[in-house]
């Protein structure tokens, strides 16, 4: 069934508007994007996965950030970037001028005002060396809706560090572990807490650390049930699964 049949069956009174939002949300007919030439901005992507779409900065052209940032700032009254620079930062200004830059988490962004942050998502770092990818974990977390709580530097030597904050961590609806050099922190929480940990392998390390693989091979290998492994320096990623993971909690809490 195409869109205009489904809209004369809804004129007809022969298809009320729920089943008729349905078939449209799943007819890719009936899905949008912007058309910039050069990019094709998703604007369906919240109605489809509850989340809109992040503009990745890194290796974009300067004739083509600033626009692609306007637009979707113009679209939804927000936007989001990641791994940008300082540079792209001093463009994207010229046309959003009250946009945001953190040159820690190198994101770039531009949130509504009185957004509201449920649930609970935990992001510990085992070293300070660890904090750009928690934070770029952490803020994403927080501009898709989500209360984040930071617990840094509470790597496994000094493992007494981690088990002060046991309380903290165990409320957590999920926990982000991101830690490099052998990677061990996410299995000591896995060994803690009930519900899901995402561990980050970060690039921190010296030469036999292979720029995060040695962290990544120990999370994907830890002996803790209850543990997921995104790729090496991926904040992004685990950001937005734990928002996944605390917007399910949290519904399921809200329908007890």
């Amino acid at each position: 069934m195409d869109v205009r049949e489904i809209l004369e069956e809804v004129k007809k009174g022969t298809m009320d508007t729920a089943a008729a939002e349905e078939l449209l949300r799943a007819n890719p007919a009936s899905r949008s994007y912007e058309e910039m030439g050069y990019a094709k901005l998703d604007t369906d992507r919240r109605e489809r996965s509850g989340f809109a779409e992040v503009v990745y900065c890194q290796g974009k052209s300067d004739k083509f950030i600033a626009d692609i940032f306007q637009k979707l700032y113009e679209l939804d009254g927000e936007v989001f970037g990641t791994r940008a620079s300082s540079h792209q930062y001093e463009l994207v200004k010229e046309r959003i001028p009250d946009i945001s830059y953190d040159p820690v988490s190198h994101i770039l962004k531009k949130e509504k005002e009185g957004k509201k942050r449920i649930g609970c998502v935990a992001v510990c770092t085992g070293g300070t060396a660890d904090i750009s990818v928690a934070e770029e974990a952490a803020q994403t977390a927080e501009y898709f809706g989500t209360h984040v709580e930071r617990i840094y530097d509470v790597g496994v030597s000094g493992i007494h560090r981690i088990l002060s904050k046991e309380t903290l961590v165990r409320s957590a609806n999920c926990v982000v572990a991101v830690a490099g050099m052998e990677g061990a922190l996410a299995s000591v929480i896995g060994g803690l807490v009930k519900n899901p940990v995402i561990a980050v392998p970060t690039s921190v390390g010296y030469g036999a650390s292979f720029h995060g693989l040695s962290a990544l091979l120990t999370m994907i290998n830890s002996c803790a049930n209850g543990i997921v492994t995104v790729n090496i320096d991926n904040g992004f990623g685990a950001g937005y699964v734990a928002t996944q993971i605390n917007r399910l909690a949290e519904r399921g809490k809200s329908s007890e």
